[in-house]
């Protein structure tokens, strides 16, 4: 469980994350297996035309990108998410259906599998009805009972884009319903991650009157009853002027990842060299997606 009223009292300060990460342009996202030595991550281009699935391991303590995953690198790629077993990988894509189009198509959410974590990945298949339609599907996030909760821009009585649940039946997946009003809204949600045992969710809201930036990340938690409480921004503490999105919550380690453009550029005209100017434009927080993290220490339960 992660309790909202001690959220601000026990939070660590932001920080970067992984420093051999930094040689890509934008970074967008995270997924860690619970073993923690294995990783996946969306290596965008700035303006996001590409999107591509990175794997990285942990080598003598430190992270290293091992490559593009073996299925990944001709769509746009985005969004890990894995199951518990780790055997699983759930992301979004707007490759085809099959291999005979080319064209792209809208978003939707595909799987992967593989029989180890030492096997290769096996060829993606792609969620179908009732999970995929006509309109967008994004982020995957799904519970130790594989009720799968994610984004879409599907139109609603909601308005923008929404965070939809789906519960996992003996066979598939039950028909997905929009989240209630403590979460959604008339504007836009979207890149919700849930706890293992569905006691939190962690989103983004976009631009709403309460907000601390554009798009900003909000706390709901399951109540006694089974309802979602009214969803709190999660304040200053971690929430910028700036886009912050894509939570990820390592529980092994009680470490809170996401993704912000915030940017650190304040005397944006002292220059009087070079080096100091390149070395302000490849600052760690310089406008562009970057992987942050934040510890959660004494508040997951």
């Amino acid at each position: 469980m992660l309790s909202q009223a001690s959220w601000a009292q026990n939070t660590s300060r932001v920080s970067p994350v992984f420093e051999t990460l930094h040689q890509f342009p934008n970074v967008r996202d995270i997924a860690i297996t619970a073993s923690g030595y294995e990783a996946f991550i969306t290596v965008q281009s700035p303006l996001g035309e590409i999107a591509v699935l990175v794997q990285l391991q942990k080598v003598s303590g430190k992270w290293k990108a091992m490559g593009i995953l073996p299925f990944s690198g001709s769509y746009q790629d985005m969004e890990p998410f894995l199951s518990q077993d780790n055997l699983t990988l759930y992301f979004a894509s707007n490759r085809p259906l099959t291999d005979s189009i080319q064209a792209v198509k809208d978003f939707d959410i595909w799987k992967v599998k593989r029989a180890s974590i030492i096997s290769p990945w096996g060829k993606p298949i792609n969620m179908g009805a009732p999970i995929n339609t006509s309109y967008n599907e994004f982020y995957p996030s799904l519970s130790s009972n594989n009720n799968m909760y994610f984004t879409s821009d599907k139109p609603t009585e909601l308005g923008k884009d929404n965070i939809w649940f789906s519960q996992k039946l003996a066979q598939g997946y039950g028909t997905p319903v929009t989240l209630s009003k403590a979460i959604n809204s008339d504007g836009y949600e979207f890149n919700a991650f849930v706890a293992a045992d569905e006691s939190y969710l962690i989103f983004s809201g976009y631009n709403r009157k309460e907000g601390v930036g554009s798009g900003d990340l909000y706390l709901s938690t399951k109540t006694e009853n089974g309802d979602w409480s009214t969803a709190q921004n999660l304040g200053k503490e971690i929430n910028s002027k700036y886009m912050d999105y894509c939570p990820f919550v390592d529980s092994k380690t009680e470490t809170l990842y996401f993704t912000s453009k915030r940017s650190g550029y304040e005397k944006v005209n002292d220059f009087n060299n070079l080096e100091a100017l390149i070395q302000s434009l490849n600052k760690k927080e310089n406008g562009q997606s970057r992987l942050y993290k934040m510890s959660l220490k004494g508040l997951l339960r």
